[in-house]
């Protein structure tokens, strides 16, 4: 068993689930895409290493490209105000795209990305997200490839952070509480 960073409860998913649920997810997009080209965006930043490790698992043509989306601020909960930081350098019109996300929590910084999206007259947008919490009041968000459900718990690792720390764990954890709590 790998070692456990000390601000980490406990691993919700290993290296191991990780690796081997992320194959899945390419296998199923490959298939479901077959003979098409995608644009895969990621949003940054804690979807870049879940893109990067399901990217070389989709065998088809592919682009990548990045967008950086804010509705947290500085908090730990989601602020409601979305903000683009960072858009896309590709056009997205006629084309596939494939959103990869690392979490879906509220889905609001999602449902905005999605409308967003739209605008640009792509041929599909379809959501491939790593985690989706189990939460009471989520947007409707139809994502077609969903890694694995998760508690609503305050969840790092494997790209994703708490003030910017935790992003490089090789696994998903849930963040103590003392963790985050002594910083509010």
């Amino acid at each position: 068993m790998q070692a456990v960073h000390e601000d980490i409860d406990r691993v919700l998913f290993t290296e191991e689930d990780l690796r081997a649920r992320v194959k899945d997810m390419g296998r199923q997009i490959t298939a479901d895409h077959e003979g098409e080209s995608l644009l895969v965006v990621s949003v940054l930043r804690g979807a870049a290493i879940f893109m990067a490790d399901l990217v070389r698992e989709i065998d088809l043509p592919l682009e990548m490209d990045y967008m950086a989306i804010s509705s947290y601020g500085n908090g730990v909960k989601s602020s409601g105000i979305v903000r683009i930081l960072k858009d896309l350098t590709s056009s997205v019109e006629g084309r596939h795209v494939l959103i990869a996300e690392d979490i879906l929590d509220s889905g609001l910084t999602l449902k905005y990305l999605i409308r967003n999206l739209e605008s640009r007259n792509p041929a599909s947008i379809e959501v491939a997200t790593l985690l989706r919490k189990k939460t009471k009041a989520q947007a409707d968000i139809d994502c077609r490839y969903v890694g694995f459900e998760c508690p609503d718990e305050f969840i790092v690792g494997y790209g994703m952070d708490y003030a910017e720390r935790y992003r490089n764990l090789p696994y998903i954890g849930v963040l103590k509480p003392e963790v985050y709590e002594r910083a509010q």
